[in-house]
């Protein structure tokens, strides 16, 4: 069962998205402020949090800011605020998508699923620790890359991209898909940013970056991994 986290201090409206998401099937855990909402998320490990940004202690975006800093969970905001300043802030401190109130509620559904749907993709398949090269080798685990028997350091960034890609061997992971796990939505056409760190990895990992095997490019699509 997907678990929702909403985190919303209007009662009316968490009864609505309680009652509307148990009806679907998901299980729903709400918390009225940002502390409680903090609590909540270490101790139930939600699968996706629904986040409003005008709560009665902290301020949404600062709730993001300190998930963001140990999970990566789905976190979409509901929220009043229509200026684009504000949606700016929350998506760069690490919210993936933002829905203006008052919305549609199959609309905030849809929006649910596509989170759910698009956190799944980005998890590696389940048993795989390991995965080995003619050239390196990729330990998911200890989060590290060993190529002609010494560690190859990776930044961050490149590290994201490259766990992305080997969750989904020989398959093509979209631009837009790759952006926003690694970036965010505010983010998405960001499309240079992919080809730097990209070209950076083939360089540390690629026998010949210029002929890659196994960082395939498909030009105007993506990326694909190749074993």
């Amino acid at each position: 069962m997907t678990r929702v986290l909403v985190v919303e201090d209007d009662p009316q409206l968490v009864r609505a998205l309680v009652i509307t998401m148990r009806a679907r099937r998901y299980g729903v855990d709400a918390a009225p402020d940002g502390a409680t909402a903090l609590r909540l998320a270490a101790a139930r490990r939600p699968d996706v949090v629904m986040l409003d940004l005008g709560l009665p202690d902290m301020d949404g975006v600062d709730v993001i800011r300190a998930l963001r800093g140990w999970t990566r969970v789905p976190i979409l905001v509901l929220s009043a605020r229509q200026g684009s300043a504000e949606k700016v802030a929350a998506l760069d401190a690490g919210a993936d998508d933002y829905v203006t109130k008052p919305f549609s509620m199959d609309e905030l559904m849809a929006r649910l699923r596509a989170a759910v749907r698009r956190a799944e993709e980005s998890v590696p398949m389940a048993g795989t620790t390991r995965v080995e090269t003619a050239g390196f080798t990729i330990d998911l685990l200890a989060k590290r890359v060993v190529r002609g028997g010494r560690d190859v350091r990776l930044t961050p960034t490149e590290w994201q991209l490259l766990e992305i890609l080997v969750a989904r061997p020989g398959h093509l992971v979209t631009q837009q898909h790759l952006l926003r796990e690694v970036w965010g939505v505010s983010r998405s056409n960001r499309t240079n940013y992919l080809r730097v760190y990209m070209a950076q990895l083939r360089r540390k990992l690629e026998a010949d970056p210029a002929h890659p095997r196994h960082l395939i490019t498909e030009p105007g699509m993506g990326y694909r991994f190749e074993a």
